[in-house]
């Protein structure tokens, strides 16, 4: 799949795709080719088909594994090959919607009341109060704080989007203490790894 591969690639470049995403697709029609053992160029509905039910019946994959690798291969069909997608008649399969587990307030409480250290008190009441993804708090610069507005501005979070979010006090209150102990520079929650040999 050499040269299908670096073209597909390169299609999925052109497109903006995000480079974990790119190698998400990448891998899933890897995959489907090896399942099969010949190049997807010479494969088409009924393997996509008979692949898709493999990967729910015997290898029992989530939701969102499928559905990547039905992205991907509608992807690589309609975009690489320059093929017309014939799998409407196989749609999405469909995510299961479960309710999200929220603490009540105590158990809120809690967590932050047995977290002593104010680096990592402020790190989970800005991710918990504000939504934020852990890379999208990783990313954070001072710069991206409006406390005036009370918003803090997320570069490139998921799918390359810039937004803003909500900044509550609370969380404010943490990171003022938190910057007054560290003074960050440039990158607000400065993470220092250190190796024990």
């Amino acid at each position: 799949m050499g040269r299908l591969r670096e073209q597909m690639k390169g299609d999925l470049e052109i497109r903006g795709l995000s480079q974990r995403t790119q190698d998400i697709y990448l891998s899933q029609v890897r995959n489907f080719s090896r399942h099969f053992n010949r190049s997807p160029r010479y494969l088409g509905e009924r393997e996509i088909k008979k692949y898709l039910l493999y990967l729910i019946r015997e290898k029992r994959a989530s939701y969102s594994h499928v559905n990547q690798c039905y992205c991907a291969l509608k992807f690589l069909y309609e975009r690489t090959l320059g093929r017309k997608w014939v799998m409407e008649k196989v749609p999405c399969t469909k995510r299961e919607r479960n309710l999200p587990v929220v603490l009540d307030r105590e158990e809120v409480e809690a967590v932050f009341s047995v977290t002593h250290n104010v680096k990592h008190r402020a790190i989970l009441m800005l991710i918990y109060s504000s939504g934020l993804r852990v890379s999208e708090a990783a990313r954070l610069k001072i710069s991206d704080i409006d406390s005036k507005r009370m918003v803090l501005r997320i570069r490139q979070g998921k799918g390359k989007k810039d937004r803003y979010t909500i900044l509550s006090t609370v969380a404010l209150e943490a990171l003022r203490e938190y910057w007054l102990q560290y003074r960050p520079k440039e990158w607000l929650l400065q993470v220092d790894f250190q190796v024990n040999l």
